[in-house]
């Protein structure tokens, strides 16, 4: 039986190269801009919402979001129509920030013109001529690499005006970000890429009918761009084959803490966290045992090893208890203390709050408070109820967005889980996991 070429299995990272990413003439070489090239020439705008729409993409950053359902919402309108915004925008939340999160990075730094290609089609899609890759200020050398490729997409003619030879334009810059994890929400990235204070803004109106200057604008994740030139390539079916389940594509999933292989693989949509665990990433290091994990970065709930078979898909995490998020575990071992991870996790949130509501501007230093007191033996079984209590005052429909009902997930979940653990520290008057204890 003849191999399947890689490009067909392992789309998104066949071409990655961490040491030296392809130029532009041995990109094209190995198939690159192949999907632009469909795109601006064989079909229309509509015809390509239509493709992505088929293939169930769903967005990679964490929501899951269709994104061709997304698209969808941008105005659309004829030539002649005098109604037409002057401009749409087409961004990329390259802000890669959710602590176990590095799938991102490898993209950018390991193939930036397979993102590049991405850009050209979903700004032809939407009609947007003005597009942004919105990079994590600490990512200097994938912007380096992403400002070269975007050099070489100018002088290839697959930027500027007239792209190829059509009447499709599109001007892309490289926009490194200022800081803080919230500018990963979208509409905190707008005000950013605008000069203003990243506080998130409130929807409606969404971002897909005013956002970036007022005018309509998509903002999607790196992962979930890189799609597309393959689905313009190969088709919505072959995209949905990838996977087994209904959650279409291939997935990066990634592993962190002390596991023999942290590390990254792009595998089908749904693989198992144990594949992903013992398979890929080679089990917990010796002498180590799995106590829980996070399996899509810091702002998930934790899962225990009795969940190890769920795969991996939004569905199926969600009914565990958790959310897929950016698809990277974060393990704790059974040598490692949860409220002490869990505190870790918090002071980050803590940090990390843009201070614009009361919940997570007051609420997440109040939680990093009392477990400092519990994590030093200093606590009370009161804290406790303290805890579940500010858990429930800064979850979701209570704060202006999202980060502190996801900085809690956690916390809720270690609450549940590790109730024990809590406890020991209060009872013992230390951290039962500290050396000499």
């Amino acid at each position: 039986m003849t191999d399947i070429p890689k490009a067909l299995t392992h789309p998104l990272t066949h071409l990655v190269n961490l040491e030296q990413p392809l130029n532009i003439e041995q990109y094209q070489a190995q198939g690159g801009y192949q999907g632009a090239s469909k795109a601006l020439h064989d079909y229309s705008p509509k015809q390509v919402l239509d493709l992505i729409s088929e293939s169930n993409l769903k967005g990679r950053g964490g929501a899951g979001f269709p994104t061709g359902m997304k698209w969808s919402c941008v105005p659309m309108f004829s030539e002649d129509d005098e109604n037409a915004p002057e401009f749409k925008y087409l961004v990329c939340n390259a802000d890669e920030m959710e602590p176990g999160t590095f799938k991102d990075r490898m993209l950018l730094e390991g193939v930036p013109h397979q993102l590049i290609e991405a850009m050209i089609i979903s700004a032809y899609t939407i009609g947007a001529n003005r597009a942004y890759i919105f990079i994590r200020g600490e990512y200097h050398l994938a912007a380096e690499r992403l400002q070269t490729a975007i050099d070489e997409a100018y002088k290839a003619s697959w930027l500027g005006d007239k792209i190829q030879g059509t009447q499709f334009k599109l001007e892309l810059y490289v926009h490194s970000s200022a800081g803080r994890y919230i500018c990963g929400e979208e509409t905190a990235l707008i005000n950013a890429l605008e000069g203003k204070r990243a506080t998130p803004r409130a929807k409606p109106p969404f971002p897909q009918v005013s956002g970036l200057f007022g005018k309509p604008t998509i903002v999607n994740n790196v992962e979930t761009l890189s799609n597309i030139p393959h689905i313009l390539k190969n088709g919505a079916n072959w995209f949905k084959e990838l996977s087994p389940n209904s959650d279409a594509g291939t997935k990066i999933y990634g592993a962190s803490g002390r596991v023999k292989n942290a590390g990254l693989w792009e595998l089908p949509m749904g693989a198992t966290i144990r594949e992903v665990l013992y398979q890929h990433a080679g089990g917990l290091q010796d002498g180590l045992a799995l106590k829980g994990l996070l399996p899509g970065g810091a702002s998930t709930d934790f899962l225990l090893p009795e969940h190890l078979d769920t795969p991996m898909d939004f569905d199926s995490i969600g009914k565990a208890g958790s959310r897929l998020g950016t698809g990277g575990l974060i393990i704790l071992d059974d040598h490692n203390c949860p409220v002490a991870m869990v505190l870790n996790l918090l002071k980050f949130f803590a940090q990390e709050s843009c201070g614009w509501c009361t919940p997570c501007r007051d609420g997440t230093p109040w939680v990093v408070e009392v477990l400092t007191r519990i994590e030093k033996g200093q606590g009370t079984l009161a804290d406790l109820d303290t805890l579940n209590d500010l858990c429930d005052f800064m979850w979701l429909g209570k704060t202006h967005c999202a980060l502190a009902p996801g900085a809690v997930e956690p916390l809720k979940s270690a609450l549940r889980y590790f109730h024990d653990d809590f406890e020991q520290h209060i009872e013992k008057k230390c951290c039962p996991y500290a050396k000499g204890h």
